[in-house]
């Protein structure tokens, strides 16, 4: 079920199997902070690099709300058949959620494949193009990575969990060592 700006139905985690995703208390009440902050050094790094190139403003808005709205159809087809999806906003960004538990590739999927379709793969494709179609490829890089500021941060973290872990719902089980 694809439950659009509500949260998921309750759930009950046995904290003795399930571990928070974030263990850090501070880090996981200052996460956003981290996003805020990963999110204008690399909008201040595009443009002082040059690679920020301005586009007539209609274009730039259309292509945004197309890039977001893939970037997030991205998200959902990764755990479309996995289980129950919740849409949600806060502040100024949406939060997909699943209710189905993810092996560690699985999520580490569903976190990374906007930021590789939208900003890694136009990155190379640019190479290829000149003018007008290239501008428009490196501004929906651009935006990408901008917008890909939390995905960007939990891919570090699902990297560093150990393999075989499961996610559930923001808490992570570490694999049982026999």
């Amino acid at each position: 079920m694809l439950y659009f700006m509500k949260p998921l139905p309750n759930h009950n985690i046995d904290t003795k199997e399930w571990k928070p995703f974030i263990k850090n208390q501070w880090f996981r009440m200052h996460f956003m902070y981290f996003v805020y902050g990963l999110q204008i050094a690399l909008l201040i790094c595009l443009i002082v690099f040059g690679v920020w190139k301005p586009l007539p403003g209609f274009l730039e808005i259309l292509l945004f709300i197309c890039v977001f709205v893939i970037h997030e159809l991205i998200h959902i087809a990764v755990i479309y058949k996995a289980g129950d999806i919740s849409i949600t906003r806060s502040n100024i960004f949406f939060w997909i959620a699943s209710g189905a538990v993810l092996t560690k590739l699985r999520f580490l999927i569903f976190m990374s494949l906007p930021f590789i379709v939208l900003t890694a793969i136009p990155i190379v494709l640019s190479i290829f193009f000149a003018g007008a179609l290239k501008n428009i490829i490196i501004y929906i890089m651009c935006i990408n990575s901008i917008i890909s500021g939390s995905d960007i941060i939990n891919t570090v973290l699902i990297a560093i969990k150990p393999t075989g872990s499961l996610f559930y719902r923001g808490y992570y089980k570490p694999p049982i060592n026999n």
